[in-house]
């Protein structure tokens, strides 16, 4: 008994870390959104858009764990990262240039 409430106290201070972060976002970008996506043993990737197109993300060690934090944080979660909700991104020079060159066979990792 002692070790399950061990884990969920440690699973419950991850989240509230999580949270706290998800909060700092949103403040530094006038208000955020975000999406969940299963990511595997990995865990869960926290999407998050700011109001000013401004984005990032999180990793949570899993799905539950990333709705408690959502959840902590207040902030709109999508069901997908599509429509209007991915139109809000703002990409600056450096995510084009690191999307032109995987595309053309620019530096890899392998």
């Amino acid at each position: 008994m002692a070790d399950t409430q061990q884990v969920d106290a440690k699973a419950e201070r991850k989240a509230a870390r999580l949270a706290k972060q998800i909060s700092a976002f949103s403040k530094e970008h006038g208000g955020a959104e975000g999406q969940l996506a299963y990511i595997g043993e990995r865990g869960t990737r926290i999407v998050l858009v700011g109001e000013d197109g401004g984005w990032g993300d999180l990793v949570a060690p899993s799905y539950e764990i990333a709705e408690k934090a959502v959840e902590k944080s207040g902030i709109t979660v999508h069901e997908d990262f599509d429509g209007e909700f991915a139109a809000k991104v703002r990409t600056g020079p450096y995510e084009w240039t690191r999307m032109a060159g995987i595309q053309v066979g620019g530096p890899s990792n392998g």
